[in-house]
């Protein structure tokens, strides 16, 4: 598996060894040896799926305090790009973010840790969403930042009469009302 850096120290793409021939392919999607020699140890407790069409943009939502969650997330269906915003207040990439591309046809993943705000947008005309997350989901510990927050500046590829947004995340503040 190869482990490629991203811009903010913490989330990093991982990308599957795929082996193929005229039957299909075949890939590790997650040994936990590779995985905590890249990021080191990260114990995972729930696995979650989402399954969306084509303009849907969901985030950019976090877990608070002792719920905070890291996350390794994938596409099997479809394409999305995936994003990460550091929400360390004193992180010196505060405010920053990091995008990839995941696909059912590329198997790359994300990770994602504790102290980012997380969010998608969906590329193809349907998509199925995976992730591992290392916290039991806590809605009273829900958190999120305004998808469209121009201080961060996300560039979701799509056009903005194609987004499909959630009642809830229509209405998330921007970074700079973000508590402590």
């Amino acid at each position: 598996m190869k482990v490629i850096a991203t811009e903010i120290e913490g989330p990093v793409i991982l990308e599957p060894t795929v082996f193929g021939d005229d039957r299909g392919y075949f890939f590790e999607a997650f040994n936990e040896r590779v995985f905590r020699e890249a990021v080191g140890p990260v114990d995972f407790v729930q696995d979650n799926e989402s399954r969306s069409r084509r303009g849907v943009v969901r985030g950019l939502h976090f877990q608070k305090g002792e719920w905070a969650q890291a996350k390794l997330v994938r596409v099997v269906v479809g394409r999305v790009l995936d994003v990460a915003v550091d929400i360390r207040k004193d992180s010196p990439t505060f405010g920053k973010y990091v995008s990839v591309e995941l696909s059912g046809e590329n198997h790359r993943q994300f990770f994602i840790p504790r102290g980012f705000a997380h969010g998608f947008s969906v590329l193809s005309d349907e998509c199925v969403f995976q992730y591992k997350c290392d916290n039991y989901y806590h809605p009273e510990a829900e958190g999120a930042v305004a998808w469209d927050d121009p201080d961060i500046g996300i560039e979701w590829g799509l056009a903005p009469e194609e987004i499909i947004l959630s009642a809830k995340d229509r209405n998330h503040g921007p970074l700079k009302e973000l508590e402590a």
